[in-house]
Formats: C-alpha cells, sequence, structure tokens
C-alpha cells in the first residue's frame, strides 16, 4: 500500500493500522501525535484504526533539549 507520510509518498507492506506503522518508526515510546487526512487520531484508537492505501498521515513527536 502507498501512504503519503510525513510528505513522502512510501510503500508498507504487511502494516495494518496506526499502532504498527508508529512501531515500524520505533517512536512507540515516545510521546507521538498521528494526524491522517487533516484528523487527529487518539491513541487510544491506533490499535482499531485500520489504514488504507493513499492516506496522508503526519507522524510527529516531540524532542526535549535546552
Amino acid at each position: 500500500m502507498t501512504l503519503t507520510v510525513n510528505g513522502e509518498k512510501q510503500e508498507f507492506y504487511g502494516i495494518a493500522n496506526v499502532t504498527e506503522l508508529v512501531s515500524h518508526y520505533r517512536l512507540q515510546d515516545k510521546l507521538v501525535v498521528v494526524e491522517i487526512d487533516g484528523e487527529v487520531i487518539d491513541r487510544n484508537d491506533w490499535e482499531q484504526t485500520q489504514l488504507k492505501d493513499g492516506m496522508t498521515i503526519e507522524l510527529v513527536h516531540f524532542v526535549g533539549g535546552g
């Protein structure tokens, strides 16, 4: 399936939902906001949110520093 993630079109195989996508990028232990086609997805809904070909996804994670 082709997804646009953070502005880049990419092919994904074997990834069905938001939880799996976040894990693919190794962000599961970080504070992450996921937006799909302009809508923020609540973390409690990641497992049930199925990915479909052509979706536009933004993954935003926060980094501390000074």
